[in-house]
């Protein structure tokens, strides 16, 4: 198995660990009930997907 000869530089390792910080979670705003929540899935407040009811919600 290869092992490296030097040491990565701190600079180097910095520079590789740029791209790992996580993303926001992207949100939109549901057309039916207009509460928060992510987009191409199912609305957990109302359960409208599309402009239809595609899920049942209990009443609180």
């Amino acid at each position: 198995m290869p092992n490296p000869k030097r040491r990565h530089s701190k600079t180097r390792t910095a520079k590789r660990r740029t791209h790992d910080a996580l993303a926001p979670v992207a949100l939109g705003e549901c057309p039916h009930c207009h509460e928060s929540k992510p987009p191409h899935q199912v609305c957990p407040h109302c359960g409208y997907y599309r402009g239809r009811q595609a899920r049942e919600i209990k009443e609180a």
